[in-house]
């Protein structure tokens, strides 16, 4: 199988992280997919809304949904909780008290059972860049038939990134032969947009950023959602931003640039 999808067409799968997180985010990213340009989602099974998004999910079919497979934060489906940040999340790990490869299975079985069968896989906070946690991703994506896994590597981290996610999609950057060699059979796209620009996202920030999408398949991340009550009291820095992209994602301007580009909007089925 090839890893990657070529094309001379200017391809884009705009993704959702956090579908499942609360109610107003799932809102959010359906609203995002039914009136603006984004195209798939990845549902988080130990998410306080998944009912929720399941039953968004049913009323939306047009929607791609694949697995935000989460290790911090949350309810582990394998018993008891999951660490709170990656300082007890590297303890967990070296001391195997925590499992990411029985978590994983258990998050994709969830949503299967919920009827979704998902088409792509990412993890929140992008875990997979540890190398025992990757290899657990692709040992799931393989066991499940699950063809696309996220490469979270930005080609061009530019705009207005703050400088600390600046350097880290930089760095993040040096661990590129070791996963892919490690997705060996996974598909993966040409391109990750996204990371360094997460929390920043207003509408000229997106049409700037679809200016650069180059031709092939890149997928651009985001983190839209409506910042109502139940989000302001969630547990998460991304509260105002995610109205701030949802309106990036509706806005007229930026779908002019998708159309004057001729890019193709897509997801990953």
């Amino acid at each position: 199988m090839n890893r990657r999808y070529n094309s001379n067409l200017i391809r884009l799968a705009v993704n959702a992280d956090d579908f499942g997180y609360t109610t107003d985010v799932n809102d959010g990213i359906v609203e995002a997919h039914r009136h603006g340009i984004l195209t798939s989602t990845t549902l988080m099974a130990n998410g306080d809304a998944f009912d929720h998004a399941v039953r968004l999910a049913g009323e939306t079919p047009t929607l791609d949904i694949g697995c935000h497979l989460t290790l911090i934060g949350g309810e582990a489906l394998t018993g008891g909780r999951l660490p709170g940040g990656f300082v007890p999340l590297f303890q967990a790990l070296a001391s195997k008290k925590l499992s990411p490869y029985e978590e994983f299975a258990a998050q994709v079985r969830k949503i299967r059972a919920a009827g979704i069968q998902p088409t792509h896989l990412d993890t929140h906070k992008h875990t997979h860049l540890l190398p025992p946690v990757l290899k657990a991703v692709a040992q799931v994506a393989r066991e499940f038939g699950i063809k696309w896994v996220r490469r979270p590597f930005d080609f061009e981290p530019s705009g207005r990134p703050g400088a600390t996610r600046f350097v880290a999609a930089l760095l993040m950057r040096t661990q590129w032969g070791r996963f892919e060699r490690t997705l060996a059979g996974c598909r993966i796209t040409d391109r990750f947009m996204g990371f360094a620009l997460t929390g920043q996202i207003g509408p000229a920030d997106l049409e700037q950023a679809l200016r650069r999408v180059p031709e092939g398949f890149t997928e651009f991340m985001c983190h839209p959602g409506f910042c109502r009550d139940e989000l302001k009291a969630a547990n998460t820095r991304l509260k105002e931003s995610r109205q701030r992209e949802l309106d990036a994602l509706l806005s007229p301007g930026v779908r002019r640039v998708v159309e004057e580009r001729g890019i193709v909007l897509t997801g990953f089925s």
